[in-house]
This record gives structure tokens, C-alpha cells and sequence, in this order.
């Protein structure tokens, strides 16, 4: 069973992030919070295949579902983001 702090460590591996957050305890059903130099430019459906990039073959496999929140780190500091 995959866990939020496998799923952390997939992401971060393959995207360079400023900050990554994500829960879940059913192992299967997990929402993220995401926020990375690398979405600047991209819209959401964008920013959202990077991420489903770096989890490769791991989603729809070990990753039943994942919801997430995207941001550039310009959006997440005018969010009102903390890390």
C-alpha cells in the first residue's frame, strides 16, 4: 500500500518543488498541494500532467486517485501560502 510520504518522495524526485504536501490514509485516495517553479506558464490541465509525469506508471497503479491544488510559487505566496 502506497503512502502520502511515498507519494512526497515520487513527486519531489522528478520535479523540482518549493513546497509539497500529501494526505491521504485509505492508500488509495490522496490530495496534494503542490507549488513549483517549473508550472510558470502552464495552465492547471499543464500543470497537472507534469505532476502526473513525475508519478510515471505509479497512478492508476499504486495511486488509485489523487486530487490536487497546483501553483506557481508567485501564486502560492499571493494565496496566502505558508510553508
Amino acid at each position: 500500500m502506497v503512502t502520502a510520504e511515498q507519494i512526497t518522495r515520487y513527486i519531489k524526485n522528478d520535479l523540482p518543488c518549493e513546497y509539497v504536501q500529501v494526505e491521504g490514509d485509505d492508500g488509495e485516495h490522496f490530495a496534494a498541494v503542490i507549488v513549483s517553479a517549473e508550472f510558470r506558464g502552464k495552465n492547471m490541465l499543464q500543470q497537472h500532467q507534469r505532476v502526473y509525469q513525475a508519478l510515471g506508471e505509479r497512478m492508476g497503479g499504486e495511486i488509485h486517485a489523487l486530487s490536487m491544488k497546483t501553483f506557481t510559487p508567485e501564486d502560492w505566496s499571493n494565496a496566502g501560502g505558508t510553508r
